[in-house]
């Protein structure tokens, strides 16, 4: 039975280390697939598109409705489930930095081992995370022009009514 530690959390420490121990070893198995790909299997130009689409996939996993599926075993209403590795795993599930770096390291063993597909994920993924920094900034420019202008200018109809992206 897992100690309880940090307040109320069932899990331990040996159980975020299997996370660890896991993500190293894939770690490693990336970098053996690296080793005969020549000199630069992932170039440095290729690290911001990388970026875009780790974010893209963390939030989608992390945060979003059609990937609810992919947290339910781990997740109950936003909060981890469970004991131990599960309720481990539900915590990592739910935050998108964490995500972030087991994308990342996806996306990267996709970009070693498959260049070409990868090429099409990322641009997918990429796209994807533009297309939130355009529609945040979309709903932020439609917020800043609805409270600006003179007091009689405003009406309870809005100038612009998109609601915020969300």
């Amino acid at each position: 039975m897992p100690q309880m530690s940090d307040g109320n959390r069932p899990v331990s420490t040996s159980d975020y280390a299997a996370l660890s121990a896991g993500w190293g070893a894939l770690l490693g198995a990336v970098l053996v697939a690296a080793r005969d790909k020549g000199d630069e299997p992932v170039r440095a130009g290729e690290v911001l598109p990388l970026g875009l689409a780790t974010f893209a996939l963390s939030k989608l996993v992390a945060k979003e409705k059609v990937d609810s599926w992919v947290r339910e075993p781990f997740v109950e209403e936003g909060e981890p489930k469970g004991t131990g590795v599960r309720y481990a795993i539900g915590e990592l599930i739910t935050c998108t930095r964490c995500v972030g770096v087991w994308s990342a390291l996806g996306l990267t063993a996709l970009r070693v081992t498959r260049p070409r597909e990868a090429r099409v994920v990322n641009a997918v993924l990429g796209a994807s995370a533009i297309n939130d920094a355009a529609q945040a900034g979309f709903s932020w420019l439609c917020a800043r022009a609805n409270a600006s202008g003179p007091p009689s200018q405003r009406s309870p109809e809005r100038r612009f009514s998109r609601a915020a992206a969300g």
